[in-house]
């Protein structure tokens, strides 16, 4: 069997990628890094934890000498680097923690990528990096990103990222290892910890506490389904050439306080509450430092290469994501019963 690396895997986008690679390819041997911080949960894959084609493995990849011996004896097929520090409020707070996890995580990744595809030649398949469209920056009110738009991140975590991202490319370039990239735009959808806007804002509205929206909320960024983003990424990983870039969007562009004021109503059903009622928790705060106004993604090249468009529109999303969480309680009840609480009360009650 092809043993395939995922790193992140208990994470948000990581198990889906995880499910899909278990329950689709039972010829690959598919182990799942992780070192199981705040926003890392094996709830999140306990459908798919007793196949046989799935192995869970602890562990940090800032740890060079742990990354190195594993890749020594487990000799991978192929590499899907999602592990990350990827919340920006967090960057902020503390920078370094994204340098050490997302930089030097990922060198420690390609040094021993690296030293196994020099030692077997044609042993190792690719690496595949998985970045953020936030790397590029901002854009006015019109324009899109492409795979050719010019780095400018403005937060240190679009900085930790840009400078993973711009790692990969070298080992491609010096080493030639076989390397890809994709930069997605904001996911949502199942097992989304809690600090992210949507799930936030859903499991306040389900307790009628204040939803936190920055400035004016005017910010727009471009959402896309987890799940069509794991689809991209299984596209790329079997078809896309080496060293190659895809820039994965959703064509879905929306202000932030336009997205809580449609989860607004769609809660307000199915909580059978009065129209209006979650729209009253909307709580305008000061906004965060280097908050880029606009994102929008163009995909064009991984349509017309790779045959890829999203499937789920925003508003089925949006339904199927509250479902989620209206269904599962209880995993929203563990997650937010320590981190999550102590960070979002200093962070916003103060405000």
């Amino acid at each position: 069997m092809k043993k395939i690396l995922i790193t992140g895997g208990a994470g948000f986008i990581g198990s889906h990628v995880v499910r899909r690679f278990v329950n689709l390819y039972p010829d690959y041997s598919i182990h799942n890094l992780d070192k199981l911080t705040y926003a890392g949960n094996l709830e999140n894959l306990k459908d798919i934890e007793s196949c046989p084609n799935y192995r869970f493995i602890k562990g940090d990849i800032t740890d060079a000498t742990f990354i190195n011996t594993l890749f020594k004896t487990e000799n991978y097929y192929g590499v899907i680097h999602l592990a990350a520090e990827s919340h920006v409020d967090r960057s902020i707070l503390n920078p370094l923690e994204f340098v050490y996890t997302n930089v030097i995580g990922t060198v420690n990744l390609l040094e021993a990528a690296k030293v196994q595809f020099l030692n077997n030649p044609g042993s190792f398949f690719r690496f595949y990096h998985v970045s953020t469209d936030e790397v590029y920056g901002a854009l006015g009110d019109t324009g899109m990103f492409t795979e050719n738009t010019a780095y400018d991140p403005h937060s240190p975590y679009s900085a930790s990222k840009a400078s993973s991202d711009h790692f990969v490319r070298a080992y491609q370039d010096t080493f030639k290892l076989p390397t890809v990239i994709s930069n997605c735009s904001n996911n949502y959808g199942p097992n989304h910890f809690p600090e992210k806007l949507i799930p936030l804002c859903i499991h306040n509205i389900s307790h009628l506490k204040p939803l936190p929206i920055y400035g004016k909320g005017e910010n727009v960024r471009d959402w896309l389904y987890v799940e069509d983003h794991a689809r991209a990424i299984d596209l790329i990983f079997h078809k896309a050439q080496n060293a190659s870039t895809y820039n994965i969007g959703g064509h879905n562009e929306w202000k932030n306080i336009d997205v809580i004021r449609m989860l607004c109503r769609i809660m307000d059903v199915k909580l059978q509450r009065a129209e209006g009622t979650s729209a009253q928790l909307i709580t305008f705060v000061k906004d965060r430092a280097g908050h880029d106004q606009r994102y929008a993604i163009d995909a064009t090249k991984l349509q017309n290469d790779l045959g890829w468009l999203p499937s789920v529109t925003f508003e089925e999303g949006l339904h199927k994501t509250v479902d989620w969480y209206l269904e599962n309680q209880k995993w929203l009840q563990a997650v937010t019963s320590g981190a999550y609480q102590n960070y979002y009360s200093e962070q916003y009650t103060k405000r």
